[in-house]
């Protein structure tokens, strides 16, 4: 079962209540346990980390030009020693919160494989500015936009297919395949167009709604003879 950002809200609201009412032994922090996370994806990155504290991260959109960063600690969660026993902090260093951020994120999207294909994502130790990640890490920055180009490439072919095997369906274009077709400037793409003012139409042999800009049913390939393009339609 997935738990939607609202649930983990309220999930980590409850951890938060159970632990502020329970005696705590914190285990001493290390303010040089740093990392930066870098971002050339143009998307705000929210990632909530519920049995961890601090466990809410936001990466703004960033590009290749102009990359986003957080700046990451240490994170920890809590052992059951006894109930009337104070609860034990067990720490994460910073490079496990960070590795944890850009890996679950990535290994969600579609088509990524976290290798040459995925988000411009990664992180680097101790604490940066981003004129020091343009500096010190161009050659990273170089590497990680070519995956995402990548990425967006492989985006792009599967809308495609998408969009032909659902009969011109909106709906099963990602927003993400969008921002992946204009980013590669390939701005002629049929399903980038604003379909948000078509109206759906049912099917008058099946019922299902489809788009009425094509005169054959996706689902059971009856032709709508008032089609303007009903006649001119030829089949092997």
């Amino acid at each position: 079962m997935s738990l939607n950002v609202e649930d983990l809200r309220q999930v980590g609201e409850f951890s938060n209540h159970y632990l502020n009412n329970r005696r705590l032994i914190r285990a001493p922090k290390n303010p040089m346990d740093r990392c930066t996370i870098v971002s050339i994806f143009p998307v705000e990155i929210l990632e909530y980390k519920i049995t961890i504290q601090p466990g809410k991260f936001s990466i703004p959109p960033g590009t290749y030009e102009n990359p986003s960063i957080l700046v990451v600690g240490s994170s920890s969660w809590w052992r059951e020693i006894d109930v009337d026993q104070p609860m034990l902090e067990i720490p994460n260093s910073s490079i496990q919160v960070a590795d944890s951020i850009v890996k679950d994120y990535c290994n969600g999207m579609l088509g990524c494989d976290m290798g040459d294909l995925m988000p411009g994502l990664f992180f680097v130790l101790g604490e940066l500015t981003v004129a020091e990640i343009k500096l010190r890490y161009k050659a990273k920055l170089d590497e990680v936009k070519a995956k995402q180009n990548n990425w967006y490439a492989i985006l792009v072919k599967l809308a495609d297919s998408l969009w032909a095997r659902s009969n011109g369906n909106p709906l099963v274009i990602w927003d993400e395949m969008r921002l992946a077709a204009r980013s590669l400037n390939m701005d002629d793409k049929p399903w980038l167009k604003d379909y948000n003012t078509i109206k759906m139409e049912r099917c008058k042999a099946c019922g299902n709604l489809n788009n009425p800009l094509y005169p054959v049913c996706p689902v059971c390939r009856a032709i709508n003879p008032e089609h303007a393009d009903a006649k001119n339609l030829k089949f092997a």
